[in-house]
C-alpha cells in the first residue's frame, strides 16, 4: 500500500501484567516487597521500556522516572527519530509509560503486583512487535491487552486509509511457546480497529508461588492454591466468584 506524505495513523497498544505470590507470614511478605522494589524499580522498569523503543526503531527524546515510598515506579519516555547529527530532531513517534501497582495488604495472604504499559506511535510501526520482548522481562500470571487503531491516513489517490496493516488477533505477534502457557480470551472488533486479549496461566506449578523457606504443609499449600486460583479468575473474567 502506497500512502501519501506522512502515515497519520495512531497506533496504541496497552497492557497490564499480573504476577502473584502467597506470603502467610510477614517475613515471606517483606521479602517478597524487597523482590518487587528491586526487579521492578524505576530504573529496571526504565531499562525495558528502553529495549521496547528500539525494538519499534524509535528513540528516546527525553526520559522521566520515579520510585515510590514505600513500593511502586513509574517510568515515561518520549520518542522520536533523529535526524542527523545535531539538534534536528522531531517527535513523530509518540511515548510510552510504565506504572506499577503493588497490592500487598490482602489478609489472606494473597500478594499481587500489576504493571501496566502504554505504548502510542505513528507512522509505519506497529507496537505489537514489541509484545516478546515484553513477555521475556515480565514473570507473569495474567495479561490484559488492548490494541487500537485510530485516525486515518491517505493513499497516493487520496482516498482514506484507516488501517495499514492485515491484523486478524494480538496473538499473531507472540510467539507459540508463551502461548502454549495461557488460557486466552479475546475480543475483535474488526471494523472499528479494536482488538483485546486476556491470558491466563495454567502451568501453575505450586512450589512457584511459596517461598522455600515456608513452613507450610502440602495440603495448606493447596488451600492458599485454591484462593489463588479464584483471585486470578476474578481478575481474568473481571467479576468476582464465589
Amino acid at each position: 500500500m502506497q500512502l501519501s506524505g506522512f502515515n497519520n495513523l495512531k497506533k496504541a497498544l496497552s497492557f497490564s501484567f499480573y504476577d502473584f505470590v502467597i506470603a502467610p507470614s510477614l517475613e515471606e511478605k517483606e521479602s517478597y516487597i524487597k523482590y518487587i522494589n528491586s526487579r521492578y524499580s524505576a530504573k529496571e522498569i526504565s531499562t525495558l521500556l528502553k529495549k521496547i523503543v528500539h525494538s519499534i526503531e524509535a528513540e528516546v527524546l527525553h526520559m522521566s522516572l520515579q520510585d515510590y515510598e514505600p513500593y511502586g515506579a513509574s517510568s515515561m519516555i518520549l520518542l522520536g527519530d533523529i535526524k542527523g547529527s545535531g539538534v534536528n530532531m522531531h517527535l513523530d513517534k509518540s511515548h510510552i509509560t510504565a506504572h506499577t501497582y503493588p497490592d500487598f495488604d490482602n489478609e489472606n495472604g494473597i500478594l499481587s503486583f500489576r504493571v501496566d504499559i502504554e505504548l502510542s506511535t505513528c507512522g509505519e510501526i506497529t507496537p505489537l512487535s514489541s509484545l516478546n520482548a515484553i513477555f521475556d522481562f515480565f514473570d507473569t500470571d495474567i495479561v490484559t491487552i488492548d490494541y487500537n487503531v485510530r485516525g486515518f491516513t491517505r493513499n497516493k489517490k487520496g482516498e482514506h486509509v484507516y488501517m495499514d496493516h492485515a491484523l486478524s488477533s494480538i496473538q499473531e505477534y507472540i510467539s507459540a511457546q508463551t502461548l502454549k502457557s495461557y488460557k486466552t480470551k479475546e475480543l475483535i472488533l474488526q471494523n472499528d480497529n479494536i482488538w483485546q486479549l486476556k491470558l491466563l496461566r495454567t502451568d501453575m506449578k505450586t512450589d512457584e508461588y511459596f517461598s522455600p523457606q515456608t513452613q507450610l504443609h502440602k495440603e495448606e499449600k493447596n488451600i492458599y492454591m485454591n484462593e489463588l486460583n479464584a483471585e486470578m479468575l476474578s481478575i481474568f473474567n473481571g467479576w468476582r466468584t464465589s
